[in-house]
């Protein structure tokens, strides 16, 4: 067992499955007590089981680990306010926040149901929201707290993914608002977009594809620029592959420790082998007049001074 969290308590929600279970697996290893909170619900957020976070949690205290499980629904207020409950009941205090949860409904747009819609987005972003809210009393009472959101690069344009691209979005702005809110605090707040398989990300068809399109190099999926080409499967030496969840816990583990206090507001990346840093986005062209701009304006501006090498 490590040492980096003695005498810390965390939250992981969504740590059932996945990144979450990953994560708080790590935490615990490294010394934290455990808040394993998982709802337990399928893909879509049908359902409900125990089942998840009580084999975290199982597996936290086989290998000498604090942990206690919950299952609330952290998309409702009442939820997340059970859940930061739960930690201080049974551990006194709380010094780390993961927000993990999310749901997949898939759909083209002119096929999105407004329900498919808010149920991404309500399970999704409103769940960082709730846990981060009631959490943020305590933080800012006792000057000091970690928060972690895993989110994801479906704003960047994903097919059928408009309500979770709405939703991993808003996190990211989100997590950049809460920074700045709580900074001065002595709390922090970075968010992560990993590039994992999971059951909520089973991988790319390309992956699967016999005799396939040979380019399925991450980076180049991802539009990332890399210091030197390589195919992350071919150059991978550590267990498992690049894709397990497992891989992107030790940035997350990082970023809720208090060895990064000036990585505050901004959005990581991680998949085997690299870790990354997202610009945040500034303003790259503009134009100016003195008065409003007429139509005419625009028709000649705008494709000579912003759109010209679009």
């Amino acid at each position: 067992m490590g040492t980096r969290f003695a005498d810390k308590v965390a939250i992981v929600s969504g740590g059932g499955r996945g990144i979450g279970r990953a994560v708080a697996l790590l935490l615990a290893e490294e010394g934290a007590s455990l808040v394993v909170n998982d709802l337990g619900c399928e893909v879509d957020g049908t359902g409900s089981s125990h089942t998840p976070a009580d084999d975290t949690v199982a597996e936290i205290k086989r290998k000498g680990g604090k942990a206690t499980a919950t299952y609330q629904d952290v998309s409702t207020m009442a939820g997340g306010e059970a859940v930061v409950q739960k930690a201080v009941d049974t551990y006194g205090r709380l010094d780390v926040l993961v927000n993990s949860v999310g749901i997949r409904r898939d759909r083209l747009i002119w096929q999105m149901t407004p329900e498919d819609f808010y149920a991404v987005v309500r399970n999704s972003l409103k769940s960082a929201f709730t846990t981060t809210k009631f959490a943020c009393i305590l933080f800012r009472q006792q000057r000091s707290g970690r928060i972690v959101n895993i989110t994801a690069d479906a704003g960047l344009g994903s097919i059928g993914m408009s309500n979770f691209a709405a939703a991993s979005e808003g996190i990211v702005g989100m997590t950049r608002t809460i920074a700045r809110d709580m900074g001065r605090y002595g709390v922090t707040c970075n968010a992560v977009s990993p590039m994992a398989a999971t059951r909520l990300f089973p991988g790319m068809v390309d992956m699967y594809r016999q005799g396939g399109p040979a380019d399925t190099n991450p980076d180049r999926r991802a539009g990332l620029a890399v210091p030197f080409p390589r195919d992350a499967r071919e150059a991978w030496k550590g267990p498992g592959t690049p894709d397990d969840a497992e891989n992107v816990a030790p940035l997350v583990a990082y970023l809720a420790s208090g060895e990064s206090p000036n990585a505050n507001g901004y959005v990581f990346g991680t998949r085997g082998g690299d870790i990354y840093l997202y610009t945040n986005p500034e303003v790259e062209r503009a134009i100016y007049d003195r008065g409003l701009f007429s139509m005419d304006a625009l028709d000649d501006l705008v494709p000579r001074t912003i759109s010209y090498d679009m």
